[in-house]
């Protein structure tokens, strides 16, 4: 990189054409949602990252938060609640006061994508700001891909060969990447069509928080 990245994209990010385009469209028919690049949520002295995908069009690109007012964040939401990792109550609003416990969400692409589909060098435009904030969490330790294509972004960023980091559902991974060695950990992706075909259940989602807890001392 030729200069430094915030964590965070900013609000009025211009880097991706055509998702500057689809954000704009969403404003003409929705001008009270977020429609802005999705920071992520949690705090700093997280030691445990959750990677999605990019903010689906009525979940976060409406609300402002990761996950937050879809399918996906049903599942999420209530996996972190049941396994210490949030409190409170997930109630599909950025207000309903839930906070998180050694963990934040983001996602590798920040800003929403046409058919939820990023393509290759809008991922690539945002890498600078999911290695910036990989950089600012100096506590973490563990990292959850929530999909292949969230993996593959992942493993990009830690500019290692995709060939030697499997994608399986409660895969786990060492990686080492700027002197810091990190567990990768794989689901699939808690989405709606998921959960309703029967690809992830919520017993396989326990399977991988298990995981996670077991190497956080948990």
């Amino acid at each position: 990189m030729k200069h430094q990245y915030p964590p965070e994209a900013p609000l009025d990010c211009q880097l991706c054409p055509r998702l500057v385009a689809y954000r704009e469209q969403i404003i003409a028919d929705e001008p009270n949602w977020h429609n802005a690049p999705v920071k992520s949520f949690g705090a700093d002295t997280a030691k445990f990252l959750i990677v999605g995908m990019a903010p689906g069009r009525g979940g976060a690109n409406k609300t402002g938060r990761p996950f937050t007012g879809d399918g996906a964040g049903d599942l999420l939401f209530k996996a972190l609640i049941k396994h210490g990792f949030a409190k409170g109550a997930y109630k599909k609003t950025p207000d309903d006061g839930l906070k998180l416990h050694d963990c934040m969400i983001t996602n590798a692409v920040r800003c929403v994508p046409p058919q939820n589909k990023p393509i290759a060098s809008e991922a690539e435009n945002c890498r600078p700001f999911l290695i910036s904030r990989i950089k600012h969490l100096p506590q973490l330790t563990t990292i959850l891909a929530l999909g292949h294509i969230a993996h593959n972004n992942v493993l990009t960023t830690f500019d290692v060969r995709k060939k030697d980091y499997k994608f399986s559902h409660c895969a786990e991974h060492n990686i080492k990447f700027n002197n810091r060695q990190f567990r990768l950990i794989n689901s699939y992706h808690c989405s709606r069509y998921n959960t309703n075909t029967g690809r992830l259940t919520e017993a396989m989602f326990d399977d991988v928080f298990e995981l996670i807890k077991s190497g956080l001392g948990k």
